[in-house]
């Protein structure tokens, strides 16, 4: 922990840590939207290092730091501080002591004098972070922000923003039952705490008794500002009652500062830790909620429910309100969490992807400080390129959903038609009753409001899904006067659900709902009856369709999501007052979500903990992953699962009597802060600062993220062959010897070297994995594999993913000389014909100006504060600009901004200082303006030197290519040679070399020779 001081400016992790992002809906499969109508997170470009540079029209506009601060749409802001936070150097369990406490009282005095020197009221703040990040959050103005932006010792300042919250068979289908498995060989979740940062906690709910447990073995701070046992705000709302907690809820903090900040509570809200909808609850009981709890469902008894780690401790986080989450509260519950000494966290909220998001900066840290985290991969599927944040971070275990082999089911009798059959959870109807289609009420979605009480009054209602949630067409249902409802789904690959109905109802595929709704248009009087309460096996485990999919959109060489957990019809805790058009008083539900899958790794990871407390997160992560099954289908219910969707399998944790189980994998992949960071150096990601990156290069560490020592091994863009590195640890108490056997993806062969090892107890040994295109792969397209270490009684099995690309070549090269040489390598994914030409070189074009100084420091083409220059691009491959001083004075800051023919900003630059820099490859045609915003002048104006280059997608200049392949052939690496003569000394030159082959160009490498 203390090798973190070694680490140059760690600080540069928080440059960008707190960009929030619009969130997962992490609720059951999304209520508020049906999956099937949800919108999927959007995917971002392959990061690799290694490839041929992204051609794209325009880019994004990604270069911004702390001054460029956008408005926030809530008035409250996230300031982070150059200082480093105390798990930077300070052991977890070493932050309760007097000196951790002084220092995070001085670095909470420390954000007290930003606010002082920016003109603001010290009241402003409304909240401190100190220990997984340093920084603060307060309510203020725009123009407040960028005051405080312009503090010295400010990095960032970022809007806060709203996010959204993304079993009593799952312990046996888990194999966690029965003779030999974890429960009765000791391993119950007994002296680990688990904490849930969620919507709260119902502290009531028997799945929380205190049954006798033994004290907790942490001791958590309690302040009137942050009680540590948070109940009984009465005055807000008088069902909020007192209690005290326990052995088993140890703590339940609420962690919504910013939110009452800037929201408030509305009525219906508990103003306290107190679960507002169910959602946190549920969490809970599934990670370590009481065994052996009696569950009663609608007035049907269930049986009895327990959670994955039945004895541990539970400390709840309530981050998240009627509305949803803001980046703060959530950051800030993950900072509490790391001090309260947590052992394992479960995050079922998600956003955007993204990493350098403020939760998964945090998280960064946290697993640095030994927290095991657990999150929702996000219910955004089927569709690829779907997962959200901060799942797809590689220190983070991101859990897709999946079936059981249980299953609530329900009947619908028809009176002369047959029997359908679906999911259900609710009573039924036993006497014979009118049957009727909601599309003949007016509204075949059964939308609130919309439904004709003539038509449904008394009748069970045939509805198709869609639009809204389920339980919300229920409640539209009763009412409208209707009794009972028949949902269906608009295919036959979509999942069945159960929820908390406001009538009794069955929920059918397509196929089965087109039946009814026949029945229905073919009979004079149709009747029918509901038959619920049966349970029935299925096969499984499939695919949920609403799990979200991989590839991971922040970075295609990660294999995300890493597992799957049963997610559907998940029986747990409710709150007895859930969202408006719920059921109220019911203290279980049967729901489904990536939600309800994560706790499922959150109490494994609480098992794994009590059995193996040496074991880093990144050593828990790989024996679930090694030792997953991988035999799941996918949402059809027919197609294997790719690792797109399942990850290394679905979770089987085993019996820890046994080799080759997650309690005892034999060998496991391990990586540490130093691996993640180097990963989002490679990236290029905008974390690290270039002094801590070159840090990490010293060290050896590779920034390729198809290095990072993950359990998995993902290329995305395989030209010919690539090698991969690896390390395993033995964690048996056996010499492991074993031989590497290898499922090739179709289309490419894999080596192994060494092909066997030999690794005594608590050693370790590195490979090599080599992926060569045999050219038969289909470009562009990802095959699978998988590589297991047999032998010992052991298999260790990592899922690998490739996708084959046409060419590998450096996106610069460098050379010096007023004439000259320099050589680079290509190689080739495809047999073909192959041209490289040369673009320029193009000498650096100087445009001075002075400018003058904005008084409100915010960027505005029509406030006159700006100088515009413009450039026609037509015809250009590549434009790129830098903004110097004339003059060495420190303190100037001057920005750029650009906008295309159309007038649309498409990128900026406003690093601190004036040291601007903007690339743009093939931009569209036309006249583009670069405005020089005068951010800090210092004086009224200030001088700048803005240098361009344009280079033409003609080729043809001083750039020549002496040799070149002529032609193409898999895995084959050709080298380039370029020349130049006739420069001016001193000047600065900037060319390409395009890379064609007969369809058209494959790529460009630039070219930049200092005179």
């Amino acid at each position: 922990m203390k090798q973190l001081s070694a680490l140059v400016a760690i600080l540069g992790l928080l440059a960008t840590a707190l960009v929030a992002s619009p969130a997962e809906a992490a609720e059951p499969e999304p209520p508020e939207v049906d999956a099937q109508e949800g919108e999927s997170a959007p995917p971002s470009n392959d990061q690799r290092n290694d490839g041929p540079p992204e051609i794209i029209e325009q880019p994004d506009p990604a270069t911004t730091d702390q001054k460029d601060v956008k408005v926030s749409t809530t008035g409250s802001y996230i300031v982070v501080l150059e200082e480093e936070p105390l798990v930077a150097d300070i052991d977890q369990e070493d932050l309760d002591s007097p000196s951790a406490k002084a220092r995070a009282e001085e670095l909470a005095a420390d954000h007290d004098r930003v606010l002082a020197e920016a003109g603001l009221a010290v009241d402003s703040k409304v909240q401190d972070f100190t220990n997984a990040v340093n920084g603060f959050a307060a309510t203020m103005s725009h123009a407040e922000a960028l005051a405080v932006a312009g503090q010295r010792d400010v990095k960032l300042v970022i809007p806060d923003e709203l996010h959204q919250l993304t079993t009593n068979s799952s312990r046996d289908y888990l194999g966690l039952t029965g003779k030999g498995g974890a429960y009765n060989s000791g391993f119950d979740g007994t002296g680990v705490v688990v904490g849930v940062i969620d919507s709260g906690i119902w502290p009531e709910h028997p799945s929380f008794e205190d049954r006798g447990l033994a004290n907790p073995p942490v001791a958590l701070e309690d302040t009137p500002d942050n009680p540590a046992c948070n109940f009984g705000n009465t005055a807000h709302n008088a069902d909020d009652a007192a209690f005290t907690c326990n052995n088993k809820l140890v703590g339940a903090r609420q962690m919504l500062a910013t939110y009452r900040a800037v929201i408030g509570a509305a009525p219906d809200e508990f103003d306290s830790a107190r679960d507002d909808d169910g959602h946190g609850t549920h969490t809970a009981s599934t990670a370590a909620g009481n065994d052996k709890v009696r569950a009663t469902l609608l007035g049907q008894d269930r049986g009895s429910v327990g959670g994955i780690a039945p004895n541990a401790h539970i400390i709840a986080y309530k981050a998240l309100g009627n509305l949803g989450g803001f980046t703060s509260d959530l950051v800030s519950a993950i900072d509490q969490a790391v001090a309260d000494g947590v052992d394992v966290i479960n995050y079922s909220v998600g956003g955007g992807t993204g990493l350098d998001g403020g939760d998964a900066i945090a998280y960064l840290f946290a697993a640095n400080a030994g927290v095991h985290v657990a999150t929702s991969a996000g219910n955004s599927g089927p569709d690829e390129a779907t997962l959200g944040g901060p799942a797809d971070a590689p220190w983070l275990t991101s859990v897709g959903a999946s079936t059981q082999r249980r299953f609530f089911e329900g009947q619908v009798v028809l009176t002369a038609g047959g029997n359908v059959r679906g999911a259900s959870i609710t009573e039924g109807i036993s006497e014979r009753t009118a049957l009727v289609d909601a599309e003949a009420a007016g509204s075949d979605l059964c939308l609130p409001g919309e439904l004709d009480e003539a038509v449904v009054e008394g009748a069970i209602v045939l509805c198709r899904r869609g639009a809204i949630a389920r339980a919300a067409k229920s409640a539209a249902v009763a009412d409208a006067g209707g009794v009972g409802m028949v949902l269906y789904n608009n295919d036959d690959v979509g999942d069945l659900i159960t929820d908390n109905h406001a009538v009794p109802s069955v929920h059918v595929d397509q196929t089965e709902g087109l039946k009814v709704k026949e029945y229905i248009a073919n009979t004079s009087e149709p009747t029918a009856r509901i038959r619920s309460g049966g349970i029935s096996p299925r096969s499984g485990p499939n695919m949920a369709s609403f799990s979200s999919r991989g590839p991971n959109p922040s970075g295609f060489d990660l294999i995300k999501p890493d597992i799957t957990a049963p997610g559907v019809q998940i029986l747990a805790g409710a709150s007895p007052f859930p969202d408006p058009g719920g059921v109220t008083g019911e203290l279980f539900q049967s729901i489904a979500g990536t939600s309800m899958s994560s706790p499922h790794v959150a109490g494994v990871f609480a098992l794994l903990k009590q059995a193996h407390p040496d074991w880093t997160p990144a050593m828990a992560k790989s024996a679930i992953m090694t030792t997953a099954s991988t035999d799941v289908k996918d949402n059809d219910r027919v197609t294997r699962a790719d690792p797109f969707a399942r990850g290394a399998g679905h979770l089987n944790p085993g019996n820890p009597n046994r080799k080759g189980t997650a309690f005892d994998p034999g060998l496991v992949y391990d990586a540490g802060l130093f691996d993640y960071a180097a990963f989002t150096c490679g990236a290029d990601v905008g974390i690290f600062d270039e002094g801590s990156c070159d840090f990490l290069s010293s060290t050896g560490r590779s920034f390729d993220a198809s290095d990072l020592n993950l359990p998995s091994i993902g290329i995305a863009d395989l030209a010919g062959s690539q090698t991969v590195t690896r390390t395993v640890t033995n964690v048996s108490d056996q010499t492991m010897r074993t031989r590497a056997k290898v499922r090739k993806p179709k289309g490419y062969n894999v080596t192994v070297t060494p092909k066997q090892l030999r690794i005594p107890p608590g050693e370790s040994a590195t490979f090599e994995v080599t992926i060569i295109n045999t050219g038969s792969a289909a470009e562009g397209e990802w095959a699978f594999g998988e590589l297991t270490w047999q032998g010992s009684g052991y298999g260790v099995t990592s899922p690998i993913a490739v996708r084959a690309s046409a060419l590998d070549a450096p996106p610069e090269v460098e050379g010096s000389g007023t004439e000259g040489t320099a050589s680079f390598d290509v190689q080739f994914g495809y047999d073909g014909s192959y041209t490289a030409a040369a673009h320029g070189l193009e000498e650096r074009v100087s445009t001075t100006g002075v400018v003058a100084q904005d008084p409100d420091q915010s960027f505005d083409p029509t406030d006159g504060f700006s100088n515009t220059h413009t450039f026609d691009l037509t015809g250009a491959a590549f434009f790129r600009l830098t903004l110097g001083q004339e003059d060495t004075n420190p303190d100037v800051d001057i920005d750029i901004f650009v906008t295309n023919p159309a007038g649309d900003i498409v990128a900026q630059s406003t690093a601190g200082g004036t040291n601007e820099l903007i690339e743009l490859v093939l931009p569209e045609a036309g006249e583009w303006t670069v405005w020089v915003h005068g951010w800090q002048t210092v004086d009224t104006e200030a001088p700048y030197d803005l240098s361009t280059w344009i280079v033409s997608a003609t080729p043809g200049g001083s750039l020549s290519i002496n040799s070149a392949p002529a032609t193409a052939a898999i895995a084959a690496t050709g080298t380039i040679e370029v020349g130049w003569t006739g420069l001016t000394a001193g000047e600065s030159y900037l060319g390409a070399v395009s890379h064609s082959d007969d369809s058209g160009l494959l790529g460009l490498t630039l070219v930049e020779v200092a005179g």
